[in-house]
This record gives structure tokens, sequence and C-alpha cells, in this order.
């Protein structure tokens, strides 16, 4: 039974700090009232309900929640932080890979998510590494999400054996 609590007692607290702070009006908070607080709010929470009550599949969608909170936040104010696509799938890479590790199941997509992270987000650098295959991966680069569909619809139509 206090299991069942531990998620909505810390959207609670978390929800009840949050309009407090909002009406006690302090300047140096503004900034941080708005949605993206929100989500690290809800996303704490599943991260209790997962770690606290040994519910490990609330921590995914908690490690999620919180990042994309945390990203929204700090895209905005740190200049080397980016604002692509592959941090959000950083984020979900590191909610696999955190699940993983207290459930077992999980590391083969949050190695392949990371992977592809790595990939989007240093696709310049490892262009430039590669330099004199830039055309060719170039080209190739225009098909990788056909990739992605193939590898999808094996590990959806294929059964295993």
């Amino acid at each position: 039974m206090k299991n069942q609590r531990i998620f909505p007692g810390m959207i609670l607290i978390g929800f009840g700090i949050y309009f407090f702070l909002e009406q006690i009006n302090i300047p140096t908070l503004q900034p941080y009232f708005t949605w993206p607080t929100l989500l690290i709010i809800i996303g704490i929470a599943y991260l209790f309900q997962g770690y606290g009550a040994r519910d490990y599949h609330a921590i995914l969608p908690g490690t999620i929640l919180a990042g994309f909170g945390l990203h929204f936040h700090i895209v905005n104010r740190l200049e080397v932080w980016p604002d692509h696509i592959g941090i959000f799938i950083l984020i979900l890479a590191l909610g696999l890979l955190l699940q993983y590790q207290k459930t077992g199941s999980g590391l083969f997509s949050g190695c392949l998510f990371l992977l592809l992270s790595i990939l989007l987000l240093f696709y310049d650098r490892i262009i430039g590494w590669l330099g004199f295959l830039e055309t060719g991966v170039t080209t190739a680069w225009k098909f990788w999400p056909i990739l992605f569909i193939l590898i999808g619809g094996y590990l959806l139509f294929v059964k295993k054996k």
C-alpha cells in the first residue's frame, strides 16, 4: 500500500512547492515558473516511484520527463548545450540504460539509441574524420531513416526461433 502513495505524494509536494514559490514571487526564481519545471517535477516523482518503490518501469518515463524539462531550461542558458534531436535520443538512451540496470531489459534499445544520438550529435566531426569518404557518406546519410524502418520491421515481424 505504501508503494502506491509515492508517486502522487511526490506530485502533490512538488506542485505545492512550485505554486507556493510562484505566489511569494521571488524575482530570481521567475524564469523557472514554466512548463519545463513541471516536467521536471513529474519526472522526479516517477524516479522516486521507480527507485523508492522499486517500480523499476517508472525509471524510463521519469528520466525522459526530467531530462526533457532540464533540456528546455538549459538550452537557452548555455551556448554549448546542443539544441538538436540527438539530445532527446540521448535522454531516451539514458532512461533505457538506467532501466536496464534495474530490470535487465532494454540494453539493446539503450545501446542502439545511444549510438544513434552520438552519430547525430557529432555528425559533422565524424564526417570530418572520414574525410575521403565524405561524398559517399553524405549520400548514404540521406537514406538512414530507411535503415531504421528495416530494423524496426525486422524486430516487429521476424519471429525468434
